[in-house]
């Protein structure tokens, strides 16, 4: 564990951006905490099993951070998956059940899997949580369902606020940035539902959670172009999807934990 948290600080120092990042340091973290605030207690007690007293939300972005470590780059496809536009949901689940394994869809399922094993070391139960936690997030950054030609948006250049970047960091890091919460504030802030509610937002699969990124990652492309100026009229439009995805990816990630270790 000591040697998980010295790479851990070092590498979060060094870290840059890249296709495979989802949601920024802040989003990870919020859907983290939402998770963590609806486990099971025997889900609680089991992962405090692996990873001590500490929260979710500190190795959220673990898997971020580990990119920049040469032993870890065959994981850098495991955040994201590339599929064509605007299909409809029985040609989508199509494209995710041909894909390589070596992609988002496919490692949550490899993943929960490993997590359920008895025989795992210490270490690598801890990595696969921590992957878990981290590529189910993605999931809910629509981008990481997008496109190969432009790397998720990579390469659709914008402006937000008059800094020039591109539409995939808007949607990794500055919408949920802009709104200056921490991670637990924007917890608290989303983390308000119904039982009855929070499991209508549970039920489905991974192929159905996906989908619902998919459709926001295609309306997402078809509102933006090369060049854009964004400035207030951008968040104030997209900010339900926004805060919609950051607690589907919370909630949907303590449903997958609860029954990993029930």
């Amino acid at each position: 564990m000591k040697s998980f948290l010295k790479l851990f600080c070092l590498l979060a120092a060094i870290h840059t951006t890249s296709y495979s990042f989802g949601w920024g340091t802040t989003g990870h973290r919020i859907i983290a905490e939402i998770a963590e605030r609806n486990l099971s207690r025997k889900a609680k007690k089991e992962i405090k099993k692996i990873i001590g007293n500490q929260k979710l939300a500190y190795w959220a972005n673990w898997p971020d951070f580990i990119k920049s470590d040469k032993n870890f780059k065959y994981a850098d496809s495991w955040h994201y998956v590339n599929i064509p536009g605007n299909l409809p949901f029985e040609t989508f689940v199509t494209e995710l059940k041909n894909s390589s394994e070596e992609n988002l869809y496919k490692r949550i399922f490899i993943l929960a899997d490993d997590l359920k094993k008895g025989n795992l070391s210490a270490e690598k139960k801890q990595q696969c949580l921590y992957f878990l936690i981290h590529i189910l997030g993605d999931a809910h950054q629509p981008l990481h369902i997008g496109r190969a030609d432009d790397l998720g948006g990579n390469k659709i250049t914008v402006e937000w606020f008059g800094e020039r970047t591109n539409i995939h960091t808007v949607w990794d890091s500055k919408l949920v940035d802009y709104e200056k919460y921490s991670y637990t504030e924007y917890a608290d802030v989303l983390n308000v539902l119904s039982k009855k509610q929070i499991r209508a937002i549970q039920e489905g699969t991974p192929e159905t959670w996906l989908f619902d990124s998919y459709t926001i990652s295609n309306a997402i492309y078809d509102g933006v172009k090369n060049g854009d100026h964004l400035k207030y009229g951008y968040p104030y439009l997209h900010k339900q999807h926004v805060e919609q995805q950051l607690l589907k990816g919370g909630l949907r990630l303590s449903k997958v934990l609860n029954e990993i270790f029930k």
